[in-house]
This record gives C-alpha cells, structure tokens and sequence, in this order.
C-alpha cells in the first residue's frame, strides 16, 4: 500500500512538471495542418527586381514611339535613365545636325585642359573684330564699341554655354586647341558617334553655299550675303549638309556622353559640378524640354538651330538631363534634322517627350 502511494505521488509530480516545463514556452500558432517536425525552412522570398531599373515601362516606349510616328520630318529621339541600365529612342543610331549642342563638346575639350594642368579658368582670352563669327553673338556689341576685348575662359564658358554665344564659342575652341583637340577628346573618351565640324564661321558659310570672308561677320552683312545666293544653290549646299552632317551626332551617342559627363566619367569632380552648374542656368530653348520639366524636378541642358530655306528648319535640338526629386537622373535628346513643323509644334514635342519621362518616372 505504501509503495502504491509512493508511486501515484512520484507520477503526479511528474505530469505537473511537464506541466509547468510547457507553459514557460511561447505559444505555438495551431494551424488545421501543422507542419512535420523535421520541416525545412521555407526559402526566403526572391528580391523584386526592380524593373523601372532594368527596362523602361512599356507605356513610357510607346508614348515616345507616337509622339516620334506623328511628327513631320526626320527626327531623332532617345532617353536613357543614367541610375539604371536602359536607353531607348528612334533613329538613334544615325547622324543628325548638332548646330549649337556642340558647344558641350568643346566646354569639355576646354576643361579637360584644365583638368590636365594645361590651362586655367583665369586664362585671359583677347577678341576683336577679326575673332567675330555669325548668327547669335551677343559679345559682337561690346568688341564692336571697344575694339577688342579680354575675357576669362570662365566668363566664356558661361557665355557660350548658357547663352549660346558664337564668338564666345569660337575663342574657347582656338584656346583649347581648335577642332581638331576636340576630336581627340571625343575618340579618348570613347564617345561614339559625335563629330565636330570645323568651327562657327566655315560650317554656316558652307551650310549656305557661300565662301566664309571676316567682312560677313559684321552685323548682318552675313544674311545680305546669304539673300544673294541662287536659292538652288543653297538648297543643294543644304541638302549635302544634311545627308551628312559635319558636326553630326546620333541620338544614343548623345544620351550615352550625358550619362558619362553625369557619372563623372569625363571630367575631374570640380569640372564636371562646373559644367552642370552652367547648363543649368542655360537660358536658350526655355520652351523647348525644359517646359515640359515638371516643378520639383532639375534640369541642364543645351539648345542648338540650324538654318532655315523656305518651309524646311534644320538642326532644331535639345538635349539635356533631367533629375528628379529622389535623385534619379534621365539623359535626353530630341533632335530634329528637318522639319516642315511650325516653331510652336517642335516645342509641343519635346515638351511631351519631357513630361512622359517625368510621368513614367518610377525610383
């Protein structure tokens, strides 16, 4: 009898600690089919790709493809996202007018100088009359009254980026080494399809069907000049310059120099914050890309014209870099080789092909 209640004693004492040893341990969730107890781990979720990274939305490449479709003339396009690893466009492998983007090309040529220890932004840089170009120059009224003028590189820099200024443009090629130290940095940085013609003077003369003279330089003696040529003439000089531009570029090799000069890539750290900073206070084109740019975002860019006979422009371009609010950076380039559309329409363009950047934008 003792041995009995000896034993139903030491099995009570037993269940209640169990008892207590299963309640200390956090509750187990009771599912309808609980798992084996030798269950492998699950695998962990993959990591989502992030697909606005890798591939543009598909909505974002067909809204370019219409705008692209709908527009009269040859016209190339191409945007490519500069913290991802897509591009796209249409015709952009092929050559198209730069006209005046190829004002970056030589602000470029002229830092890297810089860069190498070679020339200073204090440079001084003497102008007169015999450095005078065409078209848009508003440095000709002051070398004009003064007779000749000295300007840093900086201030030229500024002049012929933001403002377009030709002459201010010419100087700096003659004091970066010419066209032919603007080739050479385009080849050494391995920026692909972008060529460089043979500076303001000799590439409008020609454009026109005219031999280049100092004396067209001076106000508007270029344009009486140009008034004078057989119109077939300067449609067949036009016509050749078009087919195969001398100072061509493609879309893609645009876009893709963008994403170097962006990334670094070109230029020292205090060179390439330079060079943006002066394309962001560029003030020609204000209705080209740049309006279709939405508030909050940032934007650089550079403009460029060509001329005009009878119905057709030519060389109407913009390319830029747009930043948006997180950071996130897309290169640009519209670029319209000739085109019957009306001033209005080319901005409506590129307007659009801004705002669908911004609005397929996705970090």
């Amino acid at each position: 009898m003792i041995q009995f209640r000896y034993i139903l004693m030491l099995l009570l004492a037993t269940m209640l600690s169990a008892c207590a040893s299963t309640s200390s341990r956090p509750a187990i969730e009771q599912s309808n089919n609980p798992p084996p107890i030798y269950q492998n781990p699950a695998p962990s979720e993959p990591a989502r790709t992030n697909t606005s990274r890798k591939q543009p939305d598909p909505a974002l490449v067909r809204e370019i493809a219409d705008l692209w479709r709908s527009f009269p003339g040859k016209t190339g396009i191409a945007v490519k996202r500069i913290d991802g690893e897509w591009e796209f466009g249409h015709r952009m492998d092929q050559y198209f007018p730069q006209q005046s983007v190829s004002k970056l090309w030589v602000a470029l040529t002229m830092l890297d100088k810089i860069d190498r220890g070679q020339a200073s932004l204090s440079d001084p840089i003497r102008i007169g009359k015999e450095d005078l170009t065409v078209f848009h120059q508003p440095m000709a009224v002051e070398v004009e009254r003064e007779g000749a003028v000295v300007k840093t590189v900086y201030t030229l820099l500024e002049k012929a980026l933001a403002s377009s200024d030709n002459t201010a443009n010419d100087s700096l090629l003659r004091h970066a080494g010419g066209p032919e130290a603007v080739r050479k940095f385009i080849a050494k940085n391995d920026l692909g399809k972008i060529r460089f013609g043979p500076g303001e003077r000799l590439l409008q003369s020609g454009i026109a069907g005219m031999e280049w003279k100092q004396n067209l330089s001076y106000r508007r003696s270029f344009y009486t000049a140009r008034a004078k040529v057989p119109v077939e003439r300067r449609r067949q000089a036009l016509d050749a310059y078009l087919a195969d531009p001398v100072d061509g570029a493609s879309p893609q090799a645009i876009v893709r120099a963008l994403d170097k000069l962006a990334r670094g890539k070109l230029l020292s750290e205090n060179s390439t914050r330079l060079v943006q900073s002066i394309l962001k206070r560029t003030r020609s084109g204000p209705n080209r890309l740049k309006a279709g740019v939405p508030a909050g975002w940032e934007f650089l860019h550079k403009t460029g014209t060509g001329q005009v006979l009878g119905p057709v422009a030519t060389g109407y371009n913009d390319i830029g870099i747009m930043t948006a609010p997180d950071g996130t950076r897309y290169a640009v380039a519209v670029l319209l080789g000739d085109t019957t559309a009306s001033i209005p329409e080319r901005m409506r363009l590129m307007q659009a092909v801004a705002r669908a950047v911004a609005r397929y934008h996705r970090s």
